[in-house]
């Protein structure tokens, strides 16, 4: 991914600098006339108007520089960069601009797409070939699931835990269910729109009507880091008070964890401590960060757990389940480990689904691969997942 050279075919942002006169008018009939960024093939145009020193796109796609100087258009207040994006991208950003000593860093004004996530939003921009799934988007035609508020008084973490629940549409205390429990509950919920999700997936009969336990983290960062208290909570805690009051497979195949970045951590190091305990595990965007020699990985302090699990882990593998999705996205920089790790799981004689993403760490790139993990843990109806 470079920026674009003009090889062939005249990109619009090149027809409008040719264009005469170049004054406010005609930079005004172009921005209403096309949708920013400009996207022509693989090229897609960065624009942005005003008044500065210096202006940059700014995102974090592995392999190129944070920040990419825009250029101006003649003595304009038009700004552009041209990226070559492959096709199915799915890239978020932002503008930063310098006046004098001032700097500034906002979302894109002529962009109205946005991604949101606890850290606050950016802009969005959609290579060729990208769509949002229609599946997660509210269908008037699936029954909608019900989601109830549990609180746990956890010995373990030493806290009451909330966790809230998912129930399908068609809910029976006489069936027997899977279970899936989510690390980052809340945050599923809110930015990967997973309770819509679910939904959806399980009225097209793409998933088995499965309960969803979403947890709700204390101090994230410590306890997903390879925490043998989450991990009690989890196994000793948490799964049998839900076996015990729903309707549950109640088996090994019956269960599930799923984690993305730090909660892929933590659910394969439950799984780890209690190796017959979970069926599948479903890890997105592992932060399996290690090292081969030496002990500078980076990440700094709060890695350093996950480095020393993950060291130990590839140095003597088992089988932790039967079966792990797992997934990453080829613009952040967790995907060399997480390739790694996929030998590792297979060479530890696990079933291994893999899948990459022209995405980013974000929750839209896990929400997007919400349908391939779940229907191949727990495949609709016509599919018996547990026998």
């Amino acid at each position: 991914m470079t920026t674009a050279r003009t090889t062939s075919g005249e990109l619009a942002v090149h027809r409008l600098t040719s264009a005469t006169p170049l004054d406010a008018a005609t930079v005004d009939r172009f921005l209403g006339e096309h949708e920013i960024p400009v996207v022509e093939g693989d090229r897609c145009t960065f624009l942005w108007r005003g008044e500065a020193d210096e202006a940059w796109v700014c995102q974090r796609i592995v392999g190129l520089p944070d920040r990419i100087a825009m250029h101006r258009v003649h003595d304009s207040d038009l700004w552009y960069l041209v990226l070559e994006l492959p096709e199915g991208s799915r890239v978020e950003y932002q503008i930063e601009i310098r006046r004098g000593e001032h700097y500034e860093r906002f979302n894109d004004p002529l962009n109205e797409k946005r991604s949101h996530s606890p850290m606050g939003s950016s802009s969005v921009c959609f290579a060729v070939g990208y769509r949002t799934p229609d599946w997660v988007l509210p269908d008037p035609d699936a029954r909608p699931g019900e989601l109830r508020e549990l609180v746990i008084r956890s010995e373990a973490l030493g806290r009451d835990a909330h966790v809230t629940l998912y129930l399908p549409a068609r809910f029976r205390p006489s069936a027997s269910y899977p279970l899936l429990v989510v690390h980052d509950g809340g945050d599923f919920l809110q930015y990967a729109s997973m309770k819509t999700v679910l939904d959806n997936l399980v009225h097209r009969l793409d998933v088995a009507e499965t309960v969803v336990a979403f947890t709700h983290p204390g101090e994230r960062l410590h306890e997903y880091a390879n925490s043998a208290a989450h991990s009690r909570f989890l196994t000793a805690e948490l799964l049998p008070e839900l076996e015990s009051s729903l309707p549950l497979v109640g088996q090994r195949a019956g269960r599930c964890l799923l984690g993305s970045s730090f909660g892929g951590v933590a659910a394969l190091s439950a799984a780890y401590r209690s190796p017959d305990t979970y069926g599948s595990l479903v890890l997105m965007s592992g932060s399996f960060v290690f090292t081969d020699i030496g002990n500078d990985h980076g990440g700094g302090p709060v890695f350093d757990p996950v480095v020393e699990f993950v060291n130990g882990y590839r140095a003597k593998p088992r089988a932790v389940a039967d079966r792990i999705f797992q997934s990453c996205g080829v613009y952040e920089e967790l995907i060399v480990p997480n390739r790694s790790m996929v030998h590792v799981f297979e060479n530890a004689g696990m079933q291994v689904r893999y899948t990459e993403a022209r995405d980013g760490h974000s929750w839209e790139n896990w929400r997007d691969r919400l349908r391939d993990a779940l229907s191949w843990v727990y495949p609709g109806p016509q599919k018996l997942y547990y026998e």
